[in-house]
């Protein structure tokens, strides 16, 4: 499952929507609905568009492109991590499939590492 299908699926849920329901919002089928939150299918930018405004969210916040400002030693950033954290991180980012793997199932991957140190 890649961020859009994630993101899309959330942001369908919290609004008590159905996978019909948004369909008929954005003039596309369930089944695409049902496609883009399996991630078997991405979006046209026109349906993409109708998603962000009609959420409320930025185009790259639903693609998955968004980002944050990190640092370890501001006060002003909205997020602080110890270096530590920031180099785990980087050194993640260089295993795709782990890292992937963290990101669209955290709970399921951590216990499966946690089971192998053991």
């Amino acid at each position: 499952m890649n961020l859009f299908s994630k993101r899309i699926k959330e942001l369908r849920k919290e609004a008590n929507l159905t996978q019909q329901q948004l369909g008929d919002i954005l003039n596309v089928t369930k089944g695409s609905i049902c496609s883009y939150e399996n991630g078997t299918r991405m979006a046209s930018i026109d349906v993409l568009i109708a998603i962000s405004n009609y959420f409320k969210v930025d185009l790259d916040y639903l693609i998955g492109t968004d980002s944050y400002v990190v640092s370890d030693n501001k006060e002003d950033y909205g997020l602080r991590m110890a270096k530590e954290e920031i180099d785990l991180i980087i050194e993640l980012r260089k295993h795709s499939d782990l890292y992937s793997s963290l990101i669209n199932n955290q709970k399921r991957t951590i216990e499966l590492i946690e089971k192998k140190i053991r």
